[in-house]
């Protein structure tokens, strides 16, 4: 198997065109790389078609040179993968019912593998529990291919690392890490991504990179889980939980700080950790304790909002019943458009059902055909403005985008539930 020992440029087949396919498969283009993004959206496949991005972290004028010179092509054919040196899958991975849907995985491995020729790399990026590639991802490809991996083709692990809307971390700066399910395998993942990112991370086997991925997640939820239990608490006992954060921050080790917020969302909070569990729980038959009380703690802070917005309005002499609210923020982070499971979901169904009128805005959401908003016939999006402002009996930040004019919000708006620590005044509730 001599393939990727050859010279640049290889032939790149990139499955799946999201928050994590789309840049990858930019990256590889720009670097030199014939890229071939594939997907099974054909909505996605068409902006792609016609230059438009709809991934914040990739502009439409870094697509259109890469069109232009066919260095970038999108398709929906899978008769378009044929002749890949390298193919990477970055499909989702969701739950169903708290299990694991490997559904896109497999079918991403039926695509490839009637294309697969020898000395190909195949790579999932696809965040997934310890032992999917070697055990489902890979005997696929074999079936599908008649091949045999480690003998005829290359399979290999990298875990995503993706950070939509990240000024400083991007795709090249950050380090990688790689897997292969033997050594050939583990050099030919080393010496792509050795040729799209600044540092390459290799580790032993695909099951510790497919455990980094989710040790990283974990952590983050586990801790903004604390943070949220802690806000909670720390209310009731008539304490600032930010100026605490912000004291113990000044310790220069030992500490690392995590916010509280309305919930978390993405892909990696809500959904990853879970996989972990799942794993944990089906091959050894224990339960991952401090997965399931972040789940809990981290699952209920939309409920937690709603109940604080409703003191608030209380206290004003207000029922939520036939009040006005208006959410600044659907995504579930700053400075970007991402709503996988999203927070203002809840937050807006809740609301909705104790009978309050809703409103939203959010600069990175303004397609009426966006999922989250076609999702929610009750929920009207508007501009920010003063008259917007003044009539709402609460606003309540959701997702802090730079774009908001926080001074505006300060001014006009008579109530205000801050849950991520952007405002001040004596007309303000943080979280």
């Amino acid at each position: 198997m001599t393939k990727l020992n050859e010279t640049l440029p290889f032939r790149v087949v990139v499955v799946g065109q999201g928050y994590v396919g789309l840049p990858l498969a930019v990256r590889a283009a720009e670097v030199g790389h014939q890229v071939i993004g594939f997907d099974v959206d054909a909505r996605r496949i068409k902006r792609l078609m016609l230059g438009d991005s709809y991934v914040e972290d990739i502009t439409s004028s870094r697509l259109a040179p890469l069109l232009a010179a066919g260095a970038y092509r999108p398709t929906i054919d899978p008769s378009d993968c044929a002749g890949f040196d390298v193919a990477v899958v970055t499909v989702p991975t969701p739950l169903c019912d708290g299990v694991p849907d490997l559904s896109h995985v497999e079918d991403a491995a039926r695509t490839l593998g009637p294309h697969l020729t020898g000395g190909a790399t195949v790579i999932l990026e696809s965040t997934t529990y310890p032992g999917t590639t070697e055990e489902v991802f890979g005997p696929l490809l074999e079936r599908a291919s008649g091949m045999t991996a480690g003998r005829d083709f290359r399979l290999g692990y990298s875990p995503e690392r993706i950070d939509p809307g990240n000024p400083t971390w991007k795709l090249e700066n950050t380090p990688k890490v790689v897997s292969g399910t033997d050594p050939s395998s583990a050099e030919a993942v080393r010496g792509f991504y050795a040729s799209l990112v600044d540092t390459v991370v290799p580790v032993a086997s695909c099951k510790e990179a497919e455990l980094t991925k989710l040790l990283e997640n974990t952590f983050r939820h586990v801790n903004i889980a604390l943070a949220n239990e802690l806000a909670i608490f720390a209310h009731d006992l008539g304490i600032d939980i930010w100026a605490a954060i912000d004291a113990a921050s000044t310790k220069p080790f030992g500490f690392m700080p995590f916010t509280p917020g309305p919930g978390v969302g993405g892909h990696c909070l809500p959904v990853d950790p879970s996989y972990l569990s799942w794993r944990v729980e089906r091959a050894l038959g224990r339960n991952f304790r401090f997965v399931e009380l972040a789940n809990d703690v981290n699952d209920h802070m939309p409920d937690y909002v709603v109940q604080r917005l409703m003191a608030g309005l209380n206290e004003r002499g207000k029922p939520l019943n036939g009040s006005r609210v208006l959410l600044l923020g659907l995504a579930y982070k700053a400075n970007t458009g991402d709503t996988r499971e999203t927070c203002a979901t809840r937050i807006a169904e809740l609301l909705a059902g104790m009978g309050a009128e809703i409103e939203a805005a959010d600069p990175h959401v303004m397609d009426e055909a966006h999922p989250v908003l076609a999702g929610l016939a009750d929920l009207r999006h508007v501009d920010v403005t003063p008259d917007r402002l003044a009539a709402a009996d609460a606003v309540v930040l959701l997702a802090d985008h730079d774009a908001f004019d926080y001074p505006l919000i300060s001014v006009h708006a008579p109530y205000i539930l801050d849950c991520r620590r952007r405002l001040v005044g004596a007309h303000v509730d943080s979280l």
